[in-house]
Parts: C-alpha cells; structure tokens; sequence
C-alpha cells in the first residue's frame, strides 16, 4: 500500500473525482462514513483506477453502510451470486449482471489497492467471480431452452447438461481483472430433447451456449460481463458450438495439437455438469499428459513460441507485459513445458495454476530452487502490473500505457517513488524472465551445428549400402568389418524403414553426430555399435531422436555412458525408456530411503489411467528398472560409494516386493475374498543379499514365505471361497510369477525360493509355527547362518514382528564356539573348493581366498558363536554393520575391523564395477587387492576361522541348495 505522497496535479484530480462521488452519495441520500480512515483508502482506489470511480457514481449505495462493511470484510462471492435475483426477461438479466459483476469488480480494486488482499487473493477472487457468473447466466439460458424445447437427454432418457471447461488464467484460477474467459462446451452423449418442439442435443446445446454467450459478451448501456472466447474449441471458429465427449475424444486423437495440448494444462469444468466435465478431462487426459517423458514438446513449444514472436514483430508488442520478451507467457511455457514432458508420470505435475505447478517442479527437482525463485518473483511482479494496467480503465490490455500521467499512478499506486523507479524493475525482472526461458528452452544449436564432414559422409555411404570396412579403417575406426555392418544394416532395418519423412529427416541429422559423439570418447567403436542398436531401438520414438538432435550435452552423456558402461548400456537398448533418466534434471535426487521410493511407486501408480494387474505390473517394472538404473549412474559417476549402492539397491527390492505383494493380494481379494482378521497374515523374508541389505545390479532374490498357522485354518470370505493354506499358497505363487515374469517393460528379478524349509521338495509356502520348528529342531548350522542375514521385507507388520522374535530366539541359543568354527570353516572350505575360479592371474570376488564370502562367513562365525551373550548382535543383517557391532562387542579389535572394512569396501566396490561393465567378477590381481585379501585372511586366522581348502566333504545340502548359496 502506497504512502509515497501524490505529485500536486494527481493529488487534485484524485480529490477532485472523490468529491464528485460524494456529491454523487448525497444525492442518492447515502451517508458515507468517514471512520477508519474510509476516506484515504477510496481515494487510493480513485488514483489506481477510473473504473471504480465509474462504478461508485453508477452505484452510490456502495458506500453505504453495508456497502463498506461488504468492501472491507469481502466474503464468498458464490454465496453472493446464488442469492443474485436474475430477471426473467432477457434485458432484465443482462442488466443484473452486469450490475453485479460491476460492483464486485471495483470491491477488488479497492481490496486490492489498500493491501488488503495478496495478489493470490485477487486472482482467485477474479477467477471465482467469474465462476460464479458464468454458472448463473447457463443456469438462466438453460431454463430459457428447456422453455421451448424441454431437457435435453441421452438415448437412455437421462437428462443431460451443458458442460463448460475453462481454459487459460481461468482454469488456473489466476484470472486477470479485465481478462476475456477461454472456453469449451461440451456434453456427455448425444440424444434428444423432450420438449413439444424437440432437438437432437448437438442443436440444443447450440442454442443454449448461443443464449449463455449472449448474456455475458453482448454490449449493452452497461458493457459486458465478459469476452467470451470459444476459439480454442475443435476445428476452431469453423467448429460446431458444442460437441459430444465422443467426438471431442475422436478430435484430440486424430487432430490434436501441441498448442491445444498446452491449453488443456488448465482445462477445468467451470459451470454446468461438474461432474461430467471431470469425466471428460480424464477421457483426454492421455493427450495431455503422454505415458512417457515426452521431449517432442520442445518443438510444439518452440513452433508456439515463433508464431507469437512473429505477432509480437507484426503488432510491435515488444512492451507488452504477456507475450513481450521476457513477458508472463514466457514463464508459462517453461513451467508448462516441464509438465508436458513429466506430468504423464508424475501426477504432482498435474496442477494448473502456475504456482503450484512452479512449486511441484521445484518440490521434485525439475527445475532448479534458484530458477524456480527467478521465476515465481517475475511473474508476480508482472502479474500485479498488468492487473493495475487493466484496473485503471477495465480494459483488456497487457500493455503499458504511453500516457505520462497513467504511468506515475501505475507507479505510484504500487509504492514506487515514480516510473522510472518501476521501469528499471521492470526491465530487470523482463530481463531474468528470458535468461531463463532460453536456458529451459534450449536454442537448436544442437540440430543446426554442423557434423563433421566425414561424419556425414560416413552416414551418406551407409544410407547407400556402400561403407567399407577400409573406409572405417581409413577415418581411424577400428574393428572396421563388425562396425561397417552394424551402419550398413541400420538404415535397413524395418523400424526405420516405418520411420516418417520428418523422423527420417532428423535421424539424417542425427547420426553423423553421433558418430562424433562416439569418437570423442574412450571406446568409440563399442560405442557406435551400441547406439547403432539403440537408435534401431527407438526409430519409432521421435521424442528421444529430437532431444539427441537438439543438445550436444545430452549426446556426449549418452555416449560416455555407452563407451564405458557396458550393463547400463544394455539396459537402456532394452528398455529405451530408461534414456529419459540419462537426461532427468533430477539425477543429483537420488531416492535414498525406502519411504521415498516406496512414495515414487505409490505416485507411479496413481499416474495410470486405468488400475489393473498388467499396468501396475508394468509400471512397477518401468520404475524399479529406472531407479536401479539411477543408482547405477550414480555410482558410476562417484556420486554413491559401494556400500550405500548395494544398500540402496536392496531397498528398491523391497519396496518392489511390497509392490507386487499389494498387487498380487489385491487381485486375490477381488477373486476369492479376504481372511477374517486383521493384516494379511502373511509375510516375506529375504534372505541373502537382499536380507544383507548388499543386493548387487544383477542380483537374484532369495525369498521365503511365511503365514499365519491359525489363520490359515480359516477360509476366505468371496463368492469363490478358498481355504487358508490355498489362499496363501495362491498368493504366493502370484509373488514369485509376477517378480520374475516377462513384461514389455522388462522382468522385475530372478527369484529362488529354496531357502524354505525343506528345501524345494517342499510347500511354496510355510506357516510361521512350522518355521520356528524346523529353525529349531531341524535345520544345519549353514542355516542359522543363513537366517542371520535374513529380514521381513514385505507383507504384514505384526507376522513381520513375530518372525523378527523367532529369529532372535533361533539364534540366541547357546552354541560351543569351537563346534561353530568347525562347521563354519568346514563349510566356507567346501564352498570355495565347488565355485572359486580364482587362479594365478585373476581373483574370484566373492569367492576367492581372502574375498567377500570369507568376510561374510568370518563375521557370521564370530555371530553364532556369541550371540547368546551379545544379543546386539542380532540387530543387524549387513555385513558392514555387522563389522561394527562385533567391534562394539569386542569381538574384533579396532585394527581388525579397519582391515574388515577396507576390504569388504574395496572388493564390494569392484564388484558392482564389474556388474556396470558386463564383466565376470574375476579381477586381475594386483597388489592393492592382495593386501586386503591377506589381511582378510589373517585376521579369519587369528580369530580361529582357517579357510585354506579341505578335502573334507562338509554337511549334505538343504533341499537341493548348496551350502553356502545363502
């Protein structure tokens, strides 16, 4: 709120014109109280707007009483609207109007120029102002059709109604104060009315948007209500008024355009049938909101934005405060570009104010807090100015007035000294506005930069089946005769060859960079073989060919991550999908608990259009492949050590497990009914890597799956009743069939469920009593070893906890430390001597001497051997944690825990680099290596644990696995 005193010529026309309005007042016979400084605060809304001023001398009685209690305090507009008496006859309604929205209008202005509201307040007080007039005046047209024509209704006699989507700073609930309102009529299905004289519905509804357009945009005495533009409807002016969800589904799948893609961000039912309107965004939601990232919305952005450009030069809009440089439009179409390419799978991104879409952008790392910032003061400067620009004369106008005299009231009404002090802010926030719009939008000077000429001419001789391996050879390729293949066969393969001429055009362009790409890096022709396939991969997917054409920074990543990565580069082949976290904004924002990437699931999943088994199974493959994939570029690139990466990957399994758990109980409730009780009931335990929390990139799942005894002797409550054990044996065998199975989008893991008891001569599945039994009857010391490192990581919370109990009172029985050493010994020995492929040259990782299993079963020796008296032990699975509580327990001394440590890091870490490059994990030994395996080794010996080998047959099998396979 201004207090920066008035020059003396507006000082006297703002008294001037306030003197007029209370001569207005009193001839109207109202008394204008002058409390609470009544007076100073209408004269600050005379100085920013000659409309309210208009306003007041038309409605004196707004400053009444009533009238400032009403300015002051506001109130639901809505409530107000509904209680408005609209005359029957069409004038009558015209004039009430107008007369209301008037009155509300100038409460805004006055609300607005003494800080009384925040900028948020106004829009949406505008947004909902108009709201409410629009569903008055169809409720008026309505009753004025059903008149002379009936109630219009589907061929099933159900009456239907008009709906009518806003689009624009409406939808968004953001609307300027003298904005024009963008619309869409609509209705459910097509049929006739009732009436004497009746209409098929297209007609009828017609008339009614014909009526309902003409009571708010008609000029009478007292202007409009408002602009009503219906442009953006299908086909435009040429299209019919209204049109079945039917035909505008049919339109948007064949017709649609990028610009009306970005229109429907903000699409919302606004009057009429809500409810059907809600049904209609979600039918066309799949145009909107596309199910992958799409990157073909750079170029709609960019075609959108070289029309407006060239409106702009045509019109000289170069001060204009919305489609200007650096104007409001320009921070729209960066926000709206992010939801574009990410709102099909992210939910969050499906919000049409643009604050809220700034603040999910910004909440989910899309576009960075700084930019993010820029671009949220910009646009309420901007915003605010242009809604004092249309306040002062109630004109539709984005411009800034030349007059001298408006420019200091716009300035000063803002609370600046004078315009030139608003000037330079302006020029400042403009000039932010489109350093960050041309960052976000990327100048094509990734299409337009020049190839090597080689390159292209590479690329020519393999279009024309005539590339010679010489010719490789001679442009410094080697391995010429597999790589002259390999380009020779691309541009006949049959997904290229189905490529449109506009797809063919850009993957001209597109692969002499990409050999270029290729050559710059370490293994060029590895690389190039790769992204021959990938680009086979993803021929039909214009989206990811535009985004490699267009940045330079997005093909020098992917060629670095296929020349050195060989997993990874697989991965993406396969899954072309997963280039979109090659490229994602957000690969600092690494999911690092189970909460969050049980949330980005959960978010997944709420994404799909349609909840059935496949797509949620698919969408679960799709993004358990994308979050292993993120953590194996993180690790890649030094941003997560060993240790965090296994621990992250065993977390991301699962929450997978539970995923597909809650999907697999969900479909066998819907078949055969819940048991009675509480929970499922049912439980699973990973066991080795996973239940370590140590899960590597490739690795399978050990699981075992637990149910509750006494609820299993119960049945189901469905139509198809099952009893207990079925139930749970049903359910289990969904688990395991829809881990492992082969999807489009990839299979989820290898499962084996031999670690049950009994092996797999016996049930899938095993009740929690029969599980304590054999734990504690039956099972072999390489058993217990095995259960150390076995955890709940999915199903039902108290069997969970029950199963946590059985496993701590399993292992906490006394136990003869020399006994244990034998048998542990006994047991690594026979282990190494079946699966070591260790020799002179090379080192087996995780069973060579000195590797990774010597530490596992060193540490799971040292476990056994004391828990009875050190029960803290048994709090921990991991190998690494476990390290620290035997020190804690005094069991390993310092030096030995160091020695445990480094190894266990160093070799884990060279592990999973193997897994990335598609190699055994056999190493070259070198003397790093050595040192830690020797050390591994003495301290396994000073502690009584000598895995050297054995002839000594070691303890028969479990079930068919091999000792040591936990």
């Amino acid at each position: 709120m201004s207090t920066i005193p008035l020059p003396q010529s507006l000082e006297s026309r703002v008294a001037e014109r306030y003197a007029e309005i209370i001569a207005r007042c009193r001839t109207a016979g109202v008394t204008v109280q002058d409390d609470a400084g009544v007076a100073e605060r209408i004269r600050r809304m005379l100085l920013v707007s000659d409309f309210a001023g208009e306003v007041l001398m038309r409605q004196p009685h707004l400053l009444g009483a009533a009238g400032l209690d009403w300015l002051r305090g506001g109130g639901d507009v809505a409530t107000r609207a509904e209680k408005l008496h609209l005359p029957e006859d069409e004038a009558g309604c015209m004039r009430a109007l107008r007369e209301f929205r008037d009155a509300e209008a100038m409460r805004l202005v006055f609300r607005d120029a003494n800080g009384l509201d925040a900028l948020s307040d106004t829009l949406g007080d505008t947004s909902a102002l108009y709201e409410a007039l629009l569903q008055r005046a169809l409720v008026w047209s309505e009753a004025h059709i059903a008149e002379r024509f009936g109630v219009a209704r589907n061929v099933e006699g159900e009456a239907q109604r008009l709906v009518v989507l806003g689009f624009g700073k409406l939808g968004g609930n953001e609307l300027n104060f003298s904005s024009d309102v963008d619309l869409i009529l609509s209705y459910a299905e097509s049929g006739q009315s009732d009436g004497h004289r009746s209409l098929d519905n297209g007609e009828y509804f017609a008339r009614v948007g014909r009526q309902f357009v003409r009571l708010l945009a008609e000029p009478t005495e007292q202007g409009i209500v408002a602009r009503v533009d219906l442009r953006l409807r299908p086909f435009g002016s040429a299209g019919r008024l209204a049109l079945p969800f039917s035909a505008m589904e049919q339109y948007y799948q064949r017709e649609g355009r990028d610009w009306e893609r970005y229109a429907w961000i903000k699409a919302r039912p606004v009057a009429g049938d809500r409810s059907a309107g809600k049904v209609l965004l979600q039918m066309l939601r799949p145009f909107v909101y596309r199910r992958y990232l799409d990157y073909t919305a750079f170029a709609g952005l960019r075609d959108m934005k070289a029309r407006i450009d060239a409106e702009v030069a045509r019109k000289d809009l170069s001060e204009n405060l919305k489609q200007g440089p650096g104007g409001i439009r320009e921070i729209e179409f960066v926000v709206q570009l992010e939801q574009l390419i990410r709102g099909g799978r992210d939910p969050s991104l499906r919000v049409r104010g643009l604050v809220p879409a700034l603040d999910a952008c910004e909440a989910h790392g899309y576009i960075p807090g700084r930019r993010v910032r820029r671009l949220r003061e910009s646009w309420a400067f901007l915003r605010h100015l242009e809604n004092r620009v249309q306040m002062l004369r109630d004109a539709q106008t984005h411009d800034v007035p030349d007059d001298p005299m408006l420019r200091e009231r716009l300035a000063l009404g803002l609370g600046y000294a004078d315009w030139a002090a608003l000037a330079t802010e302006l020029a400042q926030h403009r000039a932010a506005v489109t350093e960050e719009f041309h960052a976000v939008l990327v100048p094509e000077a990734g299409a337009h930069a020049a190839a090597p000429a080689d390159d292209t001419a590479l690329w020519r001789a393999a279009t024309e089946q005539v590339l010679t391996p010489e010719r490789l050879r001679d442009s410094g390729l080697s391995d010429a005769q597999t790589l002259a293949d390999a380009l020779n066969k691309l541009p006949q393969a049959a997904t290229v060859r189905a490529m449109s001429a506009r797809s063919r055009e850009r993957l001209e362009r597109l692969m002499p960079q990409l050999i270029a790409a290729a050559r710059a890096t370490a293994a060029p022709e590895i690389c190039l073989r790769r992204l021959t396939r990938l680009v086979q991969a993803v021929a039909r997917r214009s989206s990811y060919l535009s985004l490699l054409e267009e940045q330079p920074a997005a093909r020098k990543r992917l060629a670095q991550l296929f020349a050195e990565r060989a997993f990874l580069a697989e991965c993406v082949i396969a899954q072309p999908l997963l280039l979109d976290d090659v490229f994602d904004p957000r690969m600092e924002h690494l999911p690092l608990k189970r909460a969050d990437i049980a949330d980005e699931i959960a978010r997944a999943l709420k994404a799909l259009d349609v909840r059935d088994a496949e797509g949620d199974l698919e969408r679960i493959n799709e993004l358990k492949a994308s979050l292993a994939f993120r953590l194996g570029l993180a690790f890649s690139d030094g941003r997560a050590d060993a240790v965090a990466c296994a621990r992250r990957l065993a977390g991301l399994a699962a929450e997978t497990v539970g995923a597909v758990l809650a999907l697999a109980e969900r479909e066998l409730v819907a078949q055969h009914g819940r048991l009675p009780g509480e929970g499922s009931g049912f439980s699973v335990l990973g066991y080795g890597s996973l239940g370590g929390d140590e899960l590597g990139f490739a690795s399978d799942l050990d699981l075992v799956f637990v149910f509750d005894g006494e609820r299993a002797q119960q049945r189901s409550d469905g139509a198809r009743s099952l009893d207990g054990v079925r139930w749970y044996q049903r359910l289990a065998q969904r688990v395991m069939h829809w881990l492992s199975v082969l999807t489009r989008a990839g299979r989820l893991y290898e499962v084996d469920a031999r670690l049950r008891p009994d092996g797999a001569k016996s049930m899938l599945v095993t009740s929690l009593e029969a599980f304590d039994a054999y734990q504690r009857g039956r099972a072999w010391t390489w058993e217990h070893q095995a259960l150390l490192r076995a955890r709940p990581v999915a199903g039902d919370a108290a069997l969970g906890e029950r199963l946590r109990t059985v496993r701590r009172d399993v292992l906490l029985q006394p136990r003869d430390p020399e006994r244990v050493r034998d048998e542990v010994r006994e047991m690594r020995r026979r282990w190494r001597r079946e699966r070591d492929r260790s020799h002179a040259m090379q080192l087996d990782l995780k069973q060579g001497a000195g590797a990774l299993l010597d530490i596992e079963f060193l540490l799971q020796g040292l476990v056994l051997s004391h828990a009875s008296k050190h029960p803290a032990l048994l709090q921990h699975t991991a190998n690494a944690a476990l390290i620290d509580a035997c020190a804690a327990e005094g069991l390993l001394d310092g030096a030995q825990a160091e020695v445990l440590h480094a190894a266990h890091e160093a070799l884990l870490q060279r592990s999973l680099e193997c897994t990335l490059d598609n190699r055994p994990r056999l190493l070259p030994r070198s003397a790093s290596i050595e040192r830690h395996c020797e050390a591994v080794m003495r301290t396994a010996e000073a502690l009584g644990f000598d895995f050297e080998a054995s002839e000594d047959a070691g303890p028969p099998t479990w079930g068919g696995v091999s000792p040591g396979a936990a």
